[in-house]
């Protein structure tokens, strides 16, 4: 089992950059594939990136694609999330994902990822 604390959200404007992280407690952090989503008042919570356990596969949304990277220092059992180029569209609550695999697949549903953080918001102003 694995308790995930995100950090790092505010309030930034248009063409910003921001990290998230996201820290993980428990043993074993580094056999967790890690994902990162975020959801906005009355929609669905959406899939924005994952990582596999190693660091050595990642994914993204098309939304973000070329502006957010996600990396992992496994040392630290954290993941991150670098967010560039910040868009008003990205203004969400982002929380950070895990379930447990050693593979190459990297799910891209909520349904997919046992544990949770708790979120942290962030806002783009225009």
């Amino acid at each position: 089992q694995v308790q995930l604390v995100e950090s790092g959200g505010g309030l930034v404007q248009v063409g910003d950059s921001l990290r998230l992280s996201c820290a993980g407690s428990g043993r074993d952090f580094s056999t967790y594939i890690m994902g990162w989503f975020r959801q906005v008042p009355g929609k669905e919570r959406e899939f924005v990136g994952g990582i596999s356990w190693d660091g050595g596969n990642t994914a993204y949304a098309d939304s973000v694609k070329g502006r957010f990277t996600i990396s992992r220092d496994n040392a630290k059992n954290t993941v991150y999330l670098q967010m560039n180029i910040l868009k008003p569209e990205d203004t969400a609550v982002y929380y950070c994902a895990a379930r447990q695999g050693q593979g190459t697949w990297l799910p891209t549903s909520k349904i997919n990822y046992a544990y949770w953080g708790q979120g942290t918001q962030v806002t783009v102003s225009s």
